[in-house]
């Protein structure tokens, strides 16, 4: 990854709507992996937290291939053809509909974010098996009814069939407690028995706290949870195996260390 003064590539254009002045956690890890969809204040904020924890690079690479892993198990073990994503950032190969229509073309997907620039690539880039199925919602997940009645939502997905939500690395940015378990609930209760839930989010960790707290002060809303706060987001759904984990250590293909999410998947009864 380049520093910001070393990079050659031009700004990206700006979308319509879009606040270039204002960090955003999508262009942020866009950055921080290695991309060229962000913008100097992205820049910024990313590099106040790399420089108290290099290693956040990492977690984000570990949260990344959670995701295809839990997309795919998803996928093969519990026969899901349907996944609500919402905090879907910037497309990066694999994305999701990717992981899991390699296994079921006929998979549907539903993308849900609330920036500009994300919406524009995703138009681009999110093209689907011809068997299946990708849609974009132009939504906040703070608004789940808007985000459920969406008709984008509506055409692609059937919601009396079960459907993986996933909020991969997204809830940590609901700083209230009560407000993400709600959001979370208002998501979930509408789906039928089989619906999955998978939830990343930031672990509070000593070693985290600066790194974090720099976040904060660039202007992105961050709250780092203890494993039974994390816990409690999955309300009264089961968690499957592993339980409680985090991103290296959920099902993995190869053991690995070093800096991670939370991690927790569960089956609606």
């Amino acid at each position: 990854m380049w520093p910001s003064w070393m990079r050659s590539e031009p700004e990206p254009v700006p979308a319509a709507g879009l606040q270039t002045n204002r960090p955003h956690s999508a262009r942020i890890y866009d950055y921080i992996l290695g991309g060229k969809d962000n913008f100097e204040a992205d820049r910024q904020a990313a590099e106040a937290m790399l420089a108290k924890l290099p290693a956040v690079a990492a977690g984000m690479r570990s949260n990344r291939a959670f995701m295809v892993r839990m997309t795919k198990h998803l996928v093969s073990a519990y026969g899901i053809r349907q996944f609500l994503d919402i905090g879907t950032g910037l497309p990066t190969s694999p994305n999701l509909h990717e992981a899991a229509q390699s296994i079921a073309p006929e998979t549907r997907v539903v993308y849900v974010d609330n920036d500009p620039i994300v919406l524009a690539h995703a138009r681009a880039l999110l093209t689907s098996a011809p068997e299946g199925r990708t849609a974009y919602v132009d939504a906040d997940l703070r608004d789940p009814e808007g985000i459920l009645a969406s008709p984008q939502l509506r055409q692609a997905l059937d919601l009396t069939q079960p459907v993986a939500l996933t909020l991969i690395a997204v809830l940590h940015h609901i700083v209230d407690e009560e407000v993400a378990r709600d959001l979370v609930r208002r998501l979930f209760d509408p789906f039928p028995a089989g619906s999955m839930l998978a939830i990343t989010s930031v672990p509070k960790l000593v070693e985290n706290a600066e790194a974090n707290r720099e976040y904060r002060n660039s202007g992105v809303p961050m709250k780092e949870r203890t494993r039974e706060q994390f816990a409690a987001l999955f309300g009264a759904a089961e968690l499957i195996e592993p339980g409680i984990t985090d991103t290296n250590h959920w099902r993995p293909e190869e053991p690995r260390e070093g800096p991670c999410m939370w991690a927790g998947v569960a089956v609606k009864r």
